[in-house]
């Protein structure tokens, strides 16, 4: 359990050490793994907002589902951060392109889509907010239907493709990207 804890801290404490302007010479934290342990963190590039939009607008979002990392600019570009995440399994999976944050909510409740249904019939029809929600504590809605940027409880799954398309942070990161992030942020799925 603690080489988990470890890495974890290593994973949480990445956009704070990634939240600066000089980002070139940024050196990523390597976390502590175990000799033989599985190791779910991915290798993150960074990410330059003009190889992916034309202006900046209110904020941009890069999801490099390759790199398993979300990548977040401010109006003014002067806040770049990147974050963890875990990402869809397949990419059967994976809707990528250009969309937008147009919903934010607090505590949000889930809806099992019915092709989820379908590949597990043991989900349940609707979960109110809270601990066994799989939606954690925080989500924003993309303009694509059933598709958010999303907290999450289970924290096995950052790194990991575990999703059924949406992008998973720890919702210690997805609070703060919440706060930070008005809706109309511009978002590419890679």
């Amino acid at each position: 359990m603690k080489s988990m804890f470890t890495r974890r801290s290593a994973l949480l404490g990445l956009s704070a050490t990634l939240a600066t302007p000089a980002l070139s010479q940024v050196q990523l934290p390597e976390p502590n793994i175990v000799a033989g342990a599985r190791r779910n963190a991915s290798s993150f590039v960074t990410q330059d907002w003009r190889d992916h939009f034309k202006t900046l607008g209110k904020g941009v979002i890069v999801a490099d589902t390759f790199s398993r990392a979300l990548h977040y600019w401010n109006s003014e570009g002067s806040d770049y951060r990147i974050y963890p995440t875990s990402v869809p399994m397949t990419d059967e999976l994976t809707k990528r392109g250009y969309t937008e944050i147009v919903r934010k909510k607090v505590g949000p409740t889930w809806t099992p889509t019915k092709s989820m249904r379908e590949r597990d019939p043991t989900l349940p029809e609707f979960m109110e907010a809270g601990a066994g929600n799989p939606l954690g504590s925080h989500a924003m809605y993309l303009s694509w239907p059933a598709y958010l940027i999303h907290g999450t409880h289970d924290t096995r799954k950052i790194g990991r493709r575990s999703s059924s398309g949406c992008i998973g942070l720890y919702n210690e990161k997805i609070a703060e990207l919440f706060e930070i992030t008005p809706v109309g942020t511009q978002v590419r799925v890679l």
